[in-house]
């Protein structure tokens, strides 16, 4: 195997830390072939579809390349941002809000996103990053709740590229934080928000992205892990029982997946006679085609459908004040025992306050 050639550093130059955010992916633009480029790479990842290639690949390449892409397209098109996919432009404003965060904080960081799939991709962000001398790697993927589909696969995407890397930096890598304090809290804060602008509904159905039950029963965390979020949102908020719901939603294929499904779910309280309806999707950090387009509209649409009244979409948590200081906390704490650039000062004050600490005692 050959390795790549390390970046041109200058000698003494300043070895440096960075935060690298990572989201699921998007693609470029809401066409056909733009889509068919992001779908091949998405569902060619072993860690999304648990399908032995030789059956996979017909069906991958054979029937869904051939059909999915010009439907997924219209879908986005009817969410897309002027900056481009939500998921996108909110990804990269969260990154921005993080460095801007960090610095106020007294940290000089590189602080960058990266997208698993489409642009801008993990090798080509870390690649950026050995460039400005970054030789500590933080990467924190965007994904609350620990599932080998997602957060795994980040591992993976960094792995594979240190693999035909010369000078590896050092790494860590933030696993789940589905029960982070400041998570929690800014998950209550924005519903809160909500509330207080228009009212609280009869219930509230807090949608996670689904995956194969099969995951469950190999040991994957993520189902507990969104229980458990829930459970703490719940708490927080000062739910009885019976006012929340847990769902899961983006069903693909025929295998089963986690359940409650959320459109049955939806459609199921309308029937019953529940009128209002508060949806939140709390692992998802940041609003994209998932939760604008599936949840927002077409969940929409069936539980008015079904006799609902007032469906009442909860943003996600994209740029909120709340969140990027919970995100700070977060990085914060996997970042100790690494130069940051913090202030120098600090320990140098904190020593003199601890000896006239000990001198004040001894008068």
């Amino acid at each position: 195997m050959s390795y790549r050639p390390e970046p041109p550093f200058q000698h003494g130059q300043q070895a440096r830390t960075a935060v690298l955010l990572v989201n699921l992916g998007t693609p470029d633009e809401p066409t056909a072939p733009a889509l068919r480029r992001y779908l091949a790479e998405f569902l060619a990842d072993p860690r999304v579809v648990e399908i032995p290639r030789l059956v996979w690949w017909p069906i991958l390449h054979g029937i869904i390349l051939r059909t999915r892409p010009a439907k997924s397209a219209a879908k986005y098109a009817s969410v897309w941002m002027e900056g481009g996919s939500p998921l996108a432009v909110w990804t990269e404003r969260q990154a921005l809000a993080l460095a801007g965060r960090l610095d106020v904080a007294g940290h000089d960081l590189r602080v960058r996103h990266a997208m698993r799939y489409g642009n801008p991709g993990v090798p080509a962000v870390l690649d950026e990053l050995r460039a400005e001398g970054a030789t500590r790697v933080l990467v924190l993927p965007l994904y609350p709740q620990y599932a080998a589909a997602t957060t795994a696969s980040v591992a993976d995407s960094v792995m594979q590229w240190a693999l035909r890397t010369r000078r590896v930096p050092e790494l860590r890598f933030v696993g789940e934080y589905h029960d982070d304090a400041g998570y929690i809290d800014a998950l209550a804060r924005r519903l809160e928000t909500h509330w207080q602008a228009h009212g609280r509904g009869e219930r509230l159905v807090l949608s996670f992205h689904g995956v194969p039950h099969r995951s469950l029963m190999l040991g994957d965390p993520y189902h507990c892990q969104c229980l458990k979020t829930a459970r703490l949102l719940g708490e927080r908020l000062g739910l009885a029982a019976g006012q929340m719901l847990v769902t899961f939603q983006s069903r693909f294929g025929k295998a089963r997946w986690l359940e409650p499904y959320t459109e049955p779910t939806l459609r199921t309280l309308a029937e019953q006679g529940v009128k209002t309806v508060d949806v939140m999707c709390p692992g998802f950090v940041a609003d994209c085609l998932e939760t604008l387009e599936e949840i927002a509209q077409e969940a929409r649409a069936a539980f008015l459908e079904a006799g609902g009244s007032d469906f009442r979409y909860v943003p996600c948590l994209n740029d909120d004040e709340a969140w990027i200081a919970a995100l700070a906390a977060l990085a914060e704490r996997h970042l100790q025992g690494w130069p940051t650039g913090a202030d120098a000062a600090a320990p140098a004050r904190q020593a003199q306050r601890t000896r006239a600490l000990a001198l004040g005692a001894t008068d």
